[in-house]
């Protein structure tokens, strides 16, 4: 469905720089992997979305949103770019003993910095925390390392960024300097073209109209955590995570429309005390998550979708291997 919606997209001439006709031939076609990386809440999600020209990845205010690696990818002119967007790496809920579910997220971070060809080191302009120095230091030796300043237009002079950017160059022999806002679409060209001659030069992976390679299945469960934590924001902790039951398209009863696809979810937490901070009073916030998720992936799929979420409590599935095993966490 989100091959068909991509097609949808340049039909109606939006999406902007995505986009490529697949007569290019191969041997002269550009190809390869770019990590988006940095420590929680910096953007990342945000900015694999604008880059590939659809929301692939998930994005809320709490911090390691994104659990898994995802795929965005962006055929643009002769070359494809495949985002990988990452979990942010996680230091503080580390600090306080390390589960087997933050161990997950950082091993995802670390094996993905092994495989791509480009790496897009993701920080605020004028900023640098100790959480971004211990991201840096994951940087793998002999990869180009871009340093994207991200939140450009939250610096109300451009001059106070030179001594800022002077540091940085000590701090990493960093191959390309990027400021930039992910919210405009000139910067996300812009980012794109600086990246575009580091692609190396072989046949796309992907058919030029792919978004992602992560499937309609994975993409509801993703849909459905954001919610939660949106509407639930800290009341609930972060070891919260959906799981998809049944996933299934089923004809629609009206001739020649699309099939109606039919999810069923469950919200997994650790304590009774957070299903009921999930289910809300009268059910009312479960329900509304329902709802705005449903709502989403209507509008993500193009077609009709049925959402039914049941809350579960699994004492302990952070630190069980066999159970984030089970929940999809590589």
């Amino acid at each position: 469905m989100l091959a068909n919606l991509a097609m949808a997209k340049k039909s109606e001439g939006q999406g902007e720089g995505q986009g490529a006709e697949a007569t290019v031939p191969a041997d002269q076609q550009r190809c390869g992997a770019v990590a988006i990386v940095g420590r929680p809440n910096v953007g990342k999600s945000t900015l694999m979305n604008a880059l590939v020209g659809q929301k692939v990845s998930i994005t809320s205010a709490k911090a390691q949103t994104t659990r898994h690696r995802i795929t965005g990818i962006r055929t643009d002119g002769d070359s494809q770019f495949v985002f990988v967007d990452t979990p942010g790496f996680q230091t503080r809920h580390v600090a306080r003993g390390t589960s087997a579910l933050n161990r997950n997220l950082n091993k995802t971070v670390q094996a993905t910095l092994g495989d791509v060809d480009v790496v897009l080191f993701l920080v605020e302009a004028g900023k640098f925390s100790a959480d971004d120095e211990k991201v840096l230091a994951l940087m793998p030796a002999g990869k180009p390392v871009f340093l994207v300043a991200n939140k450009l237009d939250t610096i109300h002079r451009r001059a106070d960024l030179l001594p800022w950017l002077q540091t940085m160059q000590t701090r990493h022999a960093f191959a390309e300097f990027v400021p930039m806002s992910s919210n405009k679409a000139d910067d996300i060209r812009r980012l794109a073209d600086i990246v575009r001659p580091y692609l190396p030069q072989q046949p796309w992976w992907y058919d030029a109209e792919a978004l992602t390679d992560r499937t309609d299945r994975f993409l509801a469960s993703e849909i459905i955590r954001e919610k939660l934590f949106r509407l639930t924001g800290d009341e609930l902790p972060y070891t919260s995570t959906v799981v998809i039951d049944t996933y299934s398209e089923e004809p629609s009863p009206r001739p020649g429309a699309s099939p109606m696809v039919k999810v069923a979810a469950s919200i997994i937490v650790e304590r009774d005390s957070h299903k009921g901070i999930v289910i809300g009073d009268k059910g009312e916030r479960l329900k509304r998550i329902g709802t705005e998720a449903r709502t989403e992936l209507e509008r993500l799929m193009g077609t009709k979708v049925f959402v039914e979420i049941w809350v579960k409590v699994r004492s302990g599935w952070a630190d069980d291997d066999t159970r984030l095993r089970a929940y999809g966490y590589e």
